[in-house]
């Protein structure tokens, strides 16, 4: 079947990993830190990410890159936006020439604005797919329903990883818009802080609607003037996690958001927990990406404000509101 490499050993990662070893390839998981590779080798539980899942005998653990990847046939790059570039520098240099790459982080990468596979086509030279969707971890790992979509330019690649990664609750569907699925994994999360934010002020569920909303035309404006096709947003990677991350509390940027109404300095919530809040991080991407396309982004540049300059959050909501009055399509 080929051998799999996950790199990346987060919740999501470890729960691909699981996936792909249930489904009886060879997996390779790439843990950072060597202590808790060691524990996972040890006792077969990720206790930091993924503690209620006992990892299968046919998952390999290493905290070695040239180990983890050197079989690989099929690659998945589970690393942290902001950490990707660093790993990929040092991962490069054992990617077999014909192995396949299957992006599935979610955010923009600061400075440079450049989405994760453009971040790993540009390190390593590979055309790059990308999975995203509606999934959290905890429950694709429970083998609860789960439909998600995989992008990749060639279609002859999208249906072979179609068929690696889809099983019978692992529901995969297939598309050519990169950059829109892309934008759409990355942008929902900045709206999941707003959701947070209007919810842990107690702005009631009519404000939450309008957020989704609202938020989802600026991710469809941003996506269409960046190349993306506008359906593409309403689609699973957009509205689909859109609505996911705006209304649950396993959400990490959703209660960041409501954390940050309870008076927690940004600092100290996210050094709460060792998972990451992308949306913190893609605020300033994507306040930086509106500016640079002239796309109007007012949710977004709220809430770049809120997490980067200290802004209160009922002066943010009080902005919005009060903007000029405008036809909605």
């Amino acid at each position: 079947m080929g051998y799999i490499s996950v790199i990346g050993a987060g919740s999501w990662g470890t729960t691909l990993a699981c996936l792909m070893a249930e489904k009886g390839f060879d997996v390779a998981l790439w843990v950072y830190e060597e202590s808790l590779a060691a524990e996972m080798h040890e006792k077969r539980i990720n206790s930091t990410y993924l503690p209620d899942i006992i990892l299968p005998d046919n998952i390999k653990i290493s905290s070695k890159l040239e180990d983890a990847l050197r079989r690989s046939r099929y690659i998945i790059s589970a690393v942290p936006t902001q950490h990707t570039r660093a790993v990929f520098k040092e991962a490069s240099q054992y990617i077999p020439a014909g192995a396949v790459m299957v992006s599935v982080s979610k955010g923009i990468e600061r400075g440079t604005l450049l989405t994760v596979s453009s971040i790993l086509k540009e390190i390593t030279g590979h055309d790059i797919a990308v999975l995203s969707g509606p999934s959290f971890a905890k429950e694709a790992v429970a083998k609860k329903p789960t439909a998600v979509t995989l992008a990749a330019k060639d279609k002859d690649t999208a249906l072979l990883l179609q068929e690696v990664f889809n099983t019978n609750h692992f529901r995969v569907y297939t598309h050519d818009d990169l950059i829109g699925v892309e934008l759409g994994g990355a942008l929902k999360n900045v709206m999941a802080i707003a959701s947070g934010i209007s919810d842990g002020l107690g702005l009631g569920d009519n404000a939450r609607a309008a957020l989704i909303t609202r938020g989802l035309a600026e991710m469809r404006r941003l996506g269409v003037a960046m190349g993306a096709k506008a359906e593409t947003f309403s689609g699973l990677s957009g509205l689909g996690d859109l609505v996911l991350t705006c209304t649950s509390t396993t959400s990490r940027n959703y209660t960041t958001g409501i954390k940050l109404t309870k008076g927690m300095k940004l600092a100290d919530i996210l050094a709460q927990t060792k998972a990451v809040s992308e949306g913190v991080d893609t605020a300033e991407s994507a306040f930086q990406l509106s500016q640079k396309h002239n796309v109007e982004m007012p949710i977004v540049e709220q809430i770049y404000k809120v997490l980067h300059e200290g802004k209160k959050a009922a002066d943010a909501v009080n902005e919005l509101m009060n903007r000029a009055l405008k036809s909605e399509f």
